[in-house]
């Protein structure tokens, strides 16, 4: 079907433009509003139809590209997105991700959902795909990216929903992952509040970005959801890092059959920025984030607290060893696999689970799957903390 073709059948039709002057200089036309969608072959059909139409898209488009139909029929019109809200499930009972709500809630329970991250060595900036073919060329579909910046006394991974524009002062900042200066404590940081009644870890300020004011719609609050330690490791660098998540926000109970794990539904912005439009300067110690980070301890009762998978010696390889079925192929100190602490009190199962896998496939690229009740935001933002360097700990 052709362009003009296509637009006559939806009730839009095109005119010249000396037609147009003619239709808006006659007054008895200019009362008229002409509604093409209306006026189309959709105005009439009934809503049961229309919803057994687009279950049917949604059903046959599983993976990507293809999905991005469902997408655009929810850029229709809003009685066309709220059907397709209904009818798109959550990653955990559809294993699909797909609006950018999917990378805030949690994964498949029993699959893992298969990613992987590029670095880019020349900007530090690392992004997140969705592929599961590692043969493929394509780069498969665009999740999350995220920036280093080092600072004097910590380092941040600033994460953005937006390939190109990755930093806070864009409306697409979803969070953060902050370290401190040995580089073996980090703290992930959520843009967005995850659960009601969660905790604010920053005051309420205006942002200045290339000293102009961020709009006021940039949601101003980070929450944190985890937290990541590394340990000091005997063997140094010949042996596997020890590693600790404390996830805050999820349940300990949440890895076990028929346990809950928070799920987001939409982007909640926190607060919005009622100060006033004039830019101005601020302090460094007003600016800096009152960071009161929590002991990190696996004592708080209730919260899912995740431990490395302890890797087992090789006597032929001489080296240590995880069994990823086949998605790891280089060995790396990097390399991890995230399973439910015992101290958690859950079954020896779910102990045994992997939750999180990371490791290394190329010189810049590396794979990350993960389960629920991870999100693909937790995460990668747990697996950028494996980048940044360990100076007590190597």
């Amino acid at each position: 079907m052709s362009f003009r073709k296509g637009f006559e059948v939806f009730g839009y039709g095109l005119r010249s433009k000396s037609q147009t002057q003619r239709v808006s200089s006659d007054v008895n036309c200019s009362l008229v509003v002409v509604d093409g969608l209306k006026q189309s072959c959709w105005a009439n059909m009934p809503t049961e139809l229309l919803r057994d139409v687009l279950i049917r898209i949604e059903a046959s488009q599983v993976t990507w590209p293809s999905r991005k139909h469902v997408v655009a029929c929810a850029g229709v019109c809003r009685s066309w997105r709220q059907i397709i809200k209904e009818i798109v499930k959550a990653p955990q009972l559809s294993t699909n991700l797909t609006f950018p709500i999917s990378l805030k809630q949690p994964g498949p329970r029993g699959s893992l959902i298969q990613c992987y991250i590029k670095r880019n060595r020349s900007n530090q900036i690392y992004y997140l795909f969705l592929s599961l073919n590692q043969a493929s060329t394509d780069d498969g579909k665009f999740l999350l990216a995220a920036r280093k910046c080092r600072r004097a006394t910590h380092t941040d991974y600033i994460i953005s929903l937006n390939y190109d524009d990755v930093s806070r002062g864009s409306n697409t900042y979803i969070g953060k992952l902050r370290s401190n200066f040995l580089g073996t404590k980090f703290t992930v940081y959520d843009a967005h509040p995850p659960i009601c009644g969660a905790k604010v870890a920053k005051s309420r300020s205006t942002r200045l970005v290339s000293s102009k004011q961020v709009s006021p719609r940039v949601p101003a609050e980070n929450y944190p959801v985890a937290r990541v330690s590394y340990d000091l490791n005997v063997l140094g660098s010949r042996g596997p890092r020890i590693m600790q998540c404390v996830m805050d926000a999820i349940p300990a109970s949440a890895v076990e059959p028929g346990g809950v794990a928070p799920t987001q539904t939409q982007f909640l912005h926190s607060r919005i920025d009622t100060s006033p439009s004039i830019p101005f300067f601020r302090s460094k110690s007003t600016r800096m984030e009152n960071l009161q980070s929590l002991p990190l301890t696996s004592q708080n009762e209730g919260t899912l607290v995740l431990r490395n998978k302890s890797p087992r010696w090789h006597e032929q390889l001489q080296c240590w060893c995880l069994n990823f079925n086949g998605r790891v192929t280089v060995a790396s100190v990097k390399n991890f696999q995230l399973v439910a602490s015992p101290k958690n009190g859950v079954s020896e199962q779910a102990q045994e689970t992997v939750i999180l896998q990371f490791g290394k496939v190329g010189k810049d690229v590396f794979t990350m799957d993960y389960q629920y009740p991870l999100s693909a935001f937790e995460a990668f933002a747990i697996c950028l903390s494996s980048f940044d360097t360990k100076i007590a700990c190597e």
